[in-house]
């Protein structure tokens, strides 16, 4: 599956690394939204799917942080 792939990734990299891709992922949710409010976004499922992401990123921060 493609989200177990991601998690997957997610999980063989750095705690820095994944701060980075935290802060990339916030920047594109930003951007979606704006899109969404200004009627310029098409594929208004994208939202979801970074939000998701979002959580599993921070799902394998706290893992990290606790083992």
């Amino acid at each position: 599956m493609k989200t177990n792939k991601y998690v997957e990734d997610l999980r063989s990299k750095s705690a820095a690394e994944l701060n980075d891709e935290l802060v990339a992922a916030k920047k594109e949710l930003f951007n979606l939204r704006f899109q969404n409010a200004t009627n310029q976004l098409e594929n208004t499922s994208r939202i979801k799917d970074v939000r998701r992401n979002i959580a599993r990123i921070q799902t394998v921060i706290v893992e990290k942080t606790e083992a």
